[in-house]
């Protein structure tokens, strides 16, 4: 049976609707986790949640710059978060972003990062669907369930284990993957300047934006150039903090101590599993788009 454009739609504004409300309950099962003081997802010792290395980050980048990516506490009459904050590992452009939420106390500031996050989902919903929706009902509906919900139902960790990470240790996944989607999204609708500077934003994690690089190129491939000048600009400007001795030795130290070999936890599927799905779904684009900028040699 044909399904007209406006069935389409109504039938994928349902599945988003339903794959967030399932994400909900995902969310209500986290929140006391956000309070909780163990073990986490994957260690034996008991630890703060992931958000406090956020916090802790922020306020020492006003306050004591120098020990931005000093790991644990420190006394310098910050923040203090049993059993100790966790180690900031991420570009501090993102400490940048997460500033106002010093104005809260870290409790209050982790739900409301949790918050702000999860309404992001429906704008993500329709990225989604404005980058793939042309591709049909089942693609679409597919990649819909792998970015919105993630079903991976593990005992006491809600529906989706991804998820439950994601909100119970106050990470920063979905918002990364919310930068990555819009800045594609942009160069799609011809905002190759735009496009650069959001990706660039995303970067605070640089794994995700390099892996989004195909896709990147793809959705720009009419202005790439300009795209990637904005993109560098962008990136060199958000994080121009590096430049300041202690903020960068810190960076450069952290990096090589233990950042390269920060593995994948649940939670990084959110955006991996992101990218990945759209490069599938692109993937006879991409190839013309490496072709049409040298960047791929033809075969034969």
């Amino acid at each position: 049976m044909h399904t007209s454009a406006g069935q389409r739609k109504l039938v994928l504004a349902g599945l988003a609707a339903g794959l967030i409300l399932l994400n909900l309950v995902t969310f209500i099962a986290a929140l006391p986790e956000t309070s909780r003081i163990d073990s986490g997802c994957c260690s034996t010792h008991l630890l703060a949640k992931d958000f406090s290395a956020f916090y802790v980050g922020a306020w020492r980048l006003f306050s004591d710059p120098s020990n931005v990516y000093t790991p644990g506490a420190v006394s310098d009459g910050g923040p203090v978060i049993l059993p100790q904050p966790e180690s900031y590992k991420y570009l501090p452009s993102f400490l940048v972003m997460v500033a106002p939420l010093l104005a809260l106390g870290y409790q209050q500031a982790l739900t409301t990062f949790d918050l702000f996050q999860f309404l992001l989902l429906p704008l993500i919903a329709f990225l989604l669907y404005k980058l793939v929706g042309e591709k049909g009902l089942a693609v679409t509906a597919v990649v819909a369930v792998v970015v919105l919900f993630q079903p991976l139902p593990i005992a006491n960790w809600g529906l989706s284990a991804s998820y439950f990470w994601q909100w119970g240790e106050g990470q920063p996944k979905v918002l990364d993957t919310f930068l990555i989607l819009l800045a594609l999204y942009l160069g799609k609708v011809n905002k190759p300047t735009a496009s650069g500077v959001i990706l660039a934003l995303s970067a605070f994690d640089v794994r995700f934006a390099a892996l989004a690089i195909p896709l990147f190129i793809t959705y720009n491939r009419a202005n790439v150039g300009r795209a990637f000048l904005a993109l560098a600009a962008g990136f060199v400007v958000s994080n121009a903090l590096l430049f300041y001795p202690a903020i960068g030795a810190g960076f450069v130290d952290m990096l090589f101590r233990t950042g390269l070999t920060t593995p994948l936890y649940y939670y990084t599927l959110i955006p991996l599993l992101t990218v990945v799905s759209l490069t599938l779904v692109e993937i006879r684009e991409i190839a013309s788009a490496l072709r049409g900028q040298e960047l791929l040699t033809p075969l034969g």
